[in-house]
């Protein structure tokens, strides 16, 4: 650590322009930061502000300004750096955990990580990328479609689950001080933004008022005025008419004007160029590029976009005053970063190497993998696995996958633990086979003989553990992908691949115990696998721990907890063309036809009881309603349960969700032990959106639901869920 020290005090004592002969206010770090903005700002030519709204901002060694990139990633770890550094799940799965205490120290643990590598790299003077403090993380947009390929890197389909994951995320990343940020998040990809990918340079979303403010902006919406995220990147795509950055509903009345946002706004990277090259809303560089900082957009991620800003002030495009505004946002971020100050008054500057893969980082990290697993069926508890079995055959092309678990926009730790080698260590004298047995998408005709040979050769095996479902590899951000069921990062169907349903109905035709875990960033649809193999677990992008998270789950060491983010149909054919941004027959809050497994949805190896105590029948529009429902395990193993609250608006007429999430809570429970839940709705959950966007609380009917799943109509289980009515005069 004084290594550390000496190093980062050295690098930054060499560029002090007071050892050059000149002192500046900017350097006084007892100065207000507006008034040491504003003098930086003011010493730098028309050409040097410019550059700095790349990017990858260079040095301006005259005033001892260190370079810096403002492109770094954390959507669930330190992203893409060469250090070693602590995964956590894919952030669809943490979702999925629902445990909002656990998913803010994650937050901290990364940011620490963050600050460390800031801190090394910063001492050996490398600005590249992948270093800084800024991170373009949370994804905060709607997984409205199943289809999409981004969906992994989202909290789900639900509006208000992801608002309360994002607000948390950003508070532990960000931080507590009243000076300093710990680290920058970042609110993407504003707005209206999901899929497809192989047209999100060019497609213009147009959506009514009431989707715009039900679903695609009340995330947005609680991070900027809730948790006053730092910074927010604009989409690729166009909404009615206008590229994103620079559109004059999202960026100038609605960010700035409506919701006081103070912070700074990058572009998605290329997407100033999308302006005049994909959109053609603009005729050239300087065009766009005067236009997107004149709408608020601060950074043009790429390399050539906003160099033509000096020509655009030339040619009185725009104004110089103009780009000060933009400049004074990105440096009031890195003085609140504490960039240019000593370290002794930052409060993070000590952070070290010795953070990253700390024992207590690996333990959050084994701790939101387990509680990320969702069990969706269990027939005749054959679940729990006995460890006093025989043989055991792991197959599958995630059984030894080390790139699967770690999801996209992953770092990389010292190790990985998958299921074949969890499993292996977990069953000590059993005889443990394996075998891929097939990819994951290779035409079913191709593998007929080969699937026969397999099932046959694993006859007499006590139980077949399948780990299959998808890949990083093949969903995923623009990808160079063509296969059956997938296209350019997409997925063409949700249907699990035919060869692996193949396999498994071979292995069922053999009569031998089958286990089937799916891994996958996205709801997959499995009519066959759930109607005739007797025990699906989903495992998702599991992070580094996800062999041992779902090896304890498999053999009883752990109780399966997690719960659904999003909805898993039954077929494709229940999704509305995936083009169209209308909500109507999307999610749960929409869809009104059956479902494989609901949104909420997730069983336990024990079982719990609810029952609503104490709520008011009526009340006035402009009070509070407080619910408490005591929920008993009634199993006989301790565990966790996700108790969720619902509400309905029967008696209002228009456009409404079925019901919507308004509440929930994850809490342990011993066999036989009860717990009294609160929950507390305000005007804010209780009011429902109008035709025009607007919100209120109306009179009538409110239907409460509260239980361990969505309301919604299921093909897989019955849910015992509790209701309750309340009447709003």
């Amino acid at each position: 650590m004084k290594i550390l020290k000496l190093y980062f005090g050295l690098f930054f004592l060499c560029l002090c322009p007071a050892m050059q002969g000149q002192v500046y206010p900017f350097n006084d770090s007892n100065l207000p930061v507006d008034q040491r903005v504003s003098d930086l700002v003011s010493r730098l030519t028309l050409e040097e502000k410019v550059l700095q709204m790349l990017n990858d901002a260079p040095a301006i060694d005259r005033l001892g300004i260190p370079a810096y990139n403002w492109w770094n990633e954390c959507l669930h770890g330190i992203g893409r750096t060469k250090y070693k550094v602590t995964v956590f799940p894919q952030a669809i799965a943490m979702a999925a955990a629902w445990d909002t205490p656990t998913f803010g120290q994650i937050a901290e643990a990364i940011s620490d990580e963050g600050r460390a590598i800031y801190h090394d790299a910063s001492a050996k003077g490398n600005f590249k990328i992948y270093h800084g403090l800024t991170f373009w993380t949370p994804n905060i947009n709607i997984f409205r479609d199943p289809r999409w390929g981004r969906g992994q890197e989202t909290y789900g389909e639900d509006p208000f689950l992801t608002a309360t994951l994002g607000k948390v995320f950003v508070k532990g990343l960000q931080g507590d001080d009243p000076h300093y940020l710990k680290a920058a998040a970042c609110a993407k990809h504003f707005a209206v933004h999901s899929g497809p990918e192989n047209t999100r340079h060019t497609f213009n979303t147009v959506v009514s008022d009431y989707d715009l403010w039900d679903t695609y902006l009340p995330a947005f919406h609680d991070l900027v005025v809730d948790s006053d995220v730092a910074g927010v990147m604009c989409a690729y795509n166009a909404y009615d008419g206008q590229p994103c950055c620079g559109s004059d509903q999202f960026l100038q009345q609605i960010l700035r004007d409506e919701w006081g946002f103070t912070g700074y706004v990058t572009s998605d990277c290329g997407a100033i160029d999308d302006f005049y090259k994909n959109h053609k809303t603009h005729t050239n560089a300087a065009y766009a590029s005067a236009d997107a900082v004149f709408h608020g957009t601060d950074i043009d991620c790429g390399r050539e976009a906003y160099k033509s800003l000096v020509n655009a002030v030339h040619a009185g495009l725009i104004t110089e005053n103009q780009i000060d505004t933009s400049l004074k946002r990105l440096f009031t971020i890195r003085f609140r970063l504490g960039m240019f100050d000593p370290a002794g008054k930052v409060p993070y500057s000590t952070i070290g190497l010795d953070v990253l893969e700390s024992p207590a980082h690996k333990a959050l990290a084994s701790k939101i993998s387990r509680e990320s697993i969702v069990l969706l069926k269990n027939e005749n508890n054959i679940l729990p696995l006995s460890k006093k079995l025989k043989k055991v055959a792991v197959i599958g092309p995630n059984a030894d996958n080390d790139v699967t678990v770690l999801g996209n926009y992953n770092g990389f730790p010292s190790e990985i633990s998958t299921p074949l080698t969890a499993i292996q260590n977990k069953l000590k004298g059993v005889t443990v086979t394996y075998e891929p047995g097939v990819d994951f998408v290779l035409p079913a005709y191709n593998q007929s003989e080969k699937i026969a040979t397999l099932a046959k050769r694993l006859k007499g095996y006590d139980v077949v553990i399948y780990v299959g479902g998808i890949s990083p590899k093949i969903e995923g951000e623009e990808m160079p992908v063509q296969m059956e069921g997938f296209a350019g990062g997409d997925r063409t169907s949700i249907l699990l691949p035919k060869v692996q349903t193949q396999l498994m109905q071979a292995i069922q035709a053999e009569n031998i115990p089958l286990v089937f875990v799916m891994m996958t960033g996205s709801a997959i649809a499995t009519p066959w696998e759930s109607a005739n193999v007797p025990a699906i677990v989903n495992a998702w992008y599991g992070g580094q721990d996800a062999g041992n998270a779902i090896a304890d789950v498999l053999f009883g060491d752990y109780n399966p907890s997690g719960k659904l983010p999003v909805t898993f149909y039954a077929k494709d054919s229940d999704l509305p063309p995936f083009n169209n941004y209308n909500m109507k027959n999307r999610t749960y809050r929409y869809f009104d036809g059956e479902v494989l497994y609901p949104f909420g949805y997730g069983l336990s190896y024990t079982q719990f009881v609810y029952e609503v105590v104490n709520v008011k029948p009526q009340m006035s529009t402009n009070e509070l309603l407080t619910v408490e429902v005591k929920v008993t395990n009634t199993g006989q193993k301790a565990g966790d349960e996700v108790v969720q609250l619902y509400v309905s608006h029967p008696d209002q007429e228009g456009l409404k969700p079925l019901y919507a999430l308004k509440g929930f809570k994850r809490i342990n429970l011993n066999a036989g032990q009860s717990q009294t839940v609160n929950f507390t709705l305000t005007s804010k959950e209780l009011a429902t959106v109008g035709i025009d966007g607007t919100s209120k609380v109306n009179a009538g009917t409110l239907k409460m639901y509260i239980g361990g799943s969505s309301p919604s109509k299921t093909q897989a289980q019955k849910l015992t869920i509790v209701e309750q009515e309340v009447q709003i005069l």
